[in-house]
């Protein structure tokens, strides 16, 4: 009898976990967000605060703008593992310049869950229990960006836009199509003070979702008195703006400190330590030390939350990183680890990456 009830647990949490990734509500404050997760390891070890010094093939998510500092043919690689190895997280990106004024990239971004077991048929219609009747499937969210990079007339003024289109799907249940812009602009002034912003989804990203009625009909049926109505089949995701600045230092021509401070907007209520109904802000600062070019060390904090804890106090969580980095010949390699010390409500990951610089190969 034991062994039933938690069967019957287990069924009736799949359908929530199903029913509510399916939901998609004609605006959301948070959607598509694997998109805003990052790239490249040694951004992540500098908290993500890097939207004005960016200046790589990583360019084309972090700022588009940045991609016009690129002197050659790039090409980058990430993987990361999220939620105890649960998740996987891939990212590939080439870009190249076009001529001294332009320049274009090409990333894929793939945030997956696979081999999921669906026990929504475990329990036949005379109630008999067959483990046969369970099957496997997989989620994942994929993201192709194409950007474009070009010099405006003002020196130091740079503007990149992004043409995206994103494809989720949940196994055989559901799946969605959708497509967003993307612009960012870079100031480098006389002083090498740099100040970049970067506004994602700037028409608003539109998902369509197409949803295996049969399928969600299976899932309602699997677990008893439940009714629920067909998810809604739009989902837009609303503008998010990001601004920084940044300046790097030279001590004795071997010693850099790239430091960098960046203000991440949404235009949503959330537990941002700033916070209305119009908009919400949180900080990242990140810091990067470097000998010879060739040998880094990161840190950062950013993702800054209010949060409710358990007797009802609240207070601010933050995600501090740490990373390094390695660079040789066109070769480089980093690594970083997110929320050192766990004290956020975000799970620590380990991040790596590799760019490889078009000059090893000649």
């Amino acid at each position: 009898m034991l062994k039933i009830k938690r069967l019957k647990k287990t069924l009736f949490t799949a359908f929530l976990l199903i029913s509510c990734t399916l939901i998609a509500q004609t605006t959301r404050k948070y959607s598509n967000e694997f998109l805003n997760i990052g790239v490249d390891a040694g951004s992540f070890g500098m908290a993500n605060a890097v939207t004005a010094s960016t200046g790589d093939v990583n360019s084309g998510y972090w700022n588009p703008a940045g991609l016009l500092r690129l002197e050659d043919k790039q090409l980058s690689l990430m993987h990361a593992s999220y939620f105890a190895n649960i998740a996987n997280y891939d990212y590939a990106a080439f870009a190249m310049p076009l001529d001294d004024r332009s320049a274009v990239g090409l990333s894929i971004i793939r945030f997956g869950v696979d081999d999921i077991l669906n026990t929504t048929q475990l329990i036949d219609d005379q109630g008999n229990i067959d483990y046969n009747r369970i099957s496997l499937f997989s989620t994942a969210d994929y993201g192709v960006t194409f950007s474009y990079a070009r010099e405006l007339p003002l020196d130091g003024l740079n503007i990149g836009v992004n043409a995206k289109v994103v494809r989720r799907i949940i196994g055989d249940f559901a799946s969605s199509w959708g497509f967003g812009l993307d612009a960012g602009i870079q100031f480098e002034s006389k002083n090498n003070w740099r100040f970049g912003l970067m506004a994602r989804d700037i028409t608003t990203t539109f998902n369509a979702w197409s949803i295996d009625e049969e399928k969600f009909a299976e899932i309602q049926g699997a677990v008893e008195n439940q009714n629920q109505e067909l998810p809604e089949t739009t989902e837009i995701t609303i503008p998010k703006l990001q601004f920084g600045m940044s300046k790097r230092f030279l001590f004795h021509y071997d010693y850099s400190l790239l430091t960098e401070v960046d203000l991440n907007f949404r235009f949503a209520e959330t537990n941002d330590i700033i916070s209305n109904s119009f908009a919400s802000i949180t900080p990242a600062v990140g810091f990067e030390f470097g000998y010879i070019d060739m040998i880094f060390v990161r840190a950062g904090a950013g993702n800054f939350q209010n949060i409710t804890q358990l007797d009802g106090t609240e207070s601010v969580g933050f995600q501090p990183n740490i990373g390094v980095g390695f660079k040789y010949k066109g070769i480089k390699v980093d690594y970083a680890l997110t929320d050192i010390g766990d004290q956020s409500a975000a799970l620590y990951s380990n991040v790596f990456s590799l760019t490889l610089d078009w000059e090893l190969f000649r």
